[in-house]
């Protein structure tokens, strides 16, 4: 399994033309979101390109109601996630090793509604980053 380093690289080389401004919300972003008081993610690196942060769900745990700039994502153990958003509530299967890219997120929250914890890795541009 590759290290966190280096998918930070990965996805810092794999957006490198996107720009990521946070939305301005009332919402808390997923660094400051938690779960019933506990925080959930950590952040992995910080720089003036990019934000990278671990986000970690054991069974029955989740993420409150926050927003997303866009971002990179990289699943290190997946699972079953209960996502809440403004189109509903549906329940995913994530695969350990899938990517994403997302153009943002106004605002969601999640469950793990699995029986093993799951684990993402997302990274935030913070401006285009050159090759």
């Amino acid at each position: 399994m590759p290290r966190s380093e280096e998918i930070v690289m990965l996805a810092a080389l794999l957006i490198s033309s996107i720009l990521a401004d946070a939305p301005t919300a009332s919402l808390p972003d997923p660094l400051e979101a938690g779960w019933r008081g506990e925080k959930v993610c950590e952040l992995l690196r910080e720089n003036e390109e990019i934000r990278a942060l671990r986000c970690s769900f054991p069974p029955g745990g989740g993420h409150e109601r926050h927003f997303h700039a866009p971002h990179f994502g990289y699943i290190l153990a997946g699972g079953k996630m209960r996502i809440t958003d403004k189109d509903g509530v549906r329940d995913v299967d994530t695969q350990t090793g899938s990517t994403w890219w997302s153009a943002g997120v106004e605002w969601h929250e999640v469950t793990n509604i699995g029986e093993t914890t799951t684990t993402y890795i997302i990274v935030e541009p913070k401006k285009a980053v050159k090759d």
